[in-house]
């Protein structure tokens, strides 16, 4: 349920969506379908030129949300109602924003998880694993660890992912058992172990510690053998 977002959101909504209109490009967005294979069309928007065109219209004053759960119904509500990708993406982009960093607590896990489950592709995962979901872990740890261990074995591939590479922005705060304990739940013979998309979070959680720790990740690496798969094994050990 996306709930009522009020008066404005629904104008906010109605401004995202019309500004992306405006600057649509026919040629670049059946592309981007292409490429992202979507079922959503997209309006054709740069990465640079989509977020030019959403700032003014988040940071807009008369189209401040005023409480949570305004915010909350907002953000479902553009996501629910997408005809664009675009539009998905500015939902995740009004998540993020400095108006609302308040929310930006264990409270937001259900939304986030909401994202995720029915976004259920990369470039929406990746996005509110690392730069939502991560933060939140890192602010509250003993309140949120038990929610990404939980996702860690569940039933949705996509949560997994996320509990894999919700560390990716720690570095030396990383914590170690916890990162062991999400990938060692999706290795090589469980449920989602042989998909790429795991394979591939694993190696990329890997990778991004080595940054800095290399000697933790050749060590975790030689003490898991065959349960690391070739592909997540190349991608941790791709720059030492």
């Amino acid at each position: 349920m996306t709930g009522d977002p009020g008066p404005v959101g629904r104008a906010l909504v109605d401004a995202v969506c019309g500004t992306l209109a405006e600057h649509a490009d026919p040629l670049r967005a059946a592309r981007q379908r292409a490429y992202m294979k979507s079922d959503l069309p997209y309006w054709g928007l740069t990465s640079p030129v989509l977020r030019a065109a959403l700032g003014p219209v988040l940071a807009d004053p008369a189209l401040r949300l005023a409480t949570r759960a305004e915010w909350e119904a907002t953000v479902r509500t553009l996501w629910e109602e997408a005809g664009r990708r675009e539009e998905r993406y500015a939902a995740v982009a009004l998540t993020g924003h400095r108006h609302y960093r308040a929310w930006q607590d264990p409270g937001a896990l259900a939304l986030y998880a909401h994202l995720v489950v029915t976004g259920a592709w990369w470039d929406y995962v990746d996005e509110v694993a690392s730069r939502r979901v991560g933060p939140i872990l890192l602010r509250h740890k003993a309140a949120v660890e038990p929610t990404i261990l939980s996702w860690a074995v569940g039933d949705d591939l996509w949560l997994r992912r996320t509990a894999i590479i919700s560390q990716l922005a720690f570095g030396d705060a990383t914590d170690l058992r916890l990162l062991a304990d999400v990938i060692e739940a999706n290795l090589q013979g469980t449920a989602y172990g042989s998909t790429f998309w795991i394979r591939k979070a694993i190696g990329w959680a890997l990778r991004q510690h080595a940054r800095v720790d290399p000697d933790w990740v050749r060590r975790y690496v030689a003490s898991q053998g065959d349960r690391l798969s070739g592909l997540s094994r190349r991608e941790a050990l791709k720059h030492l």
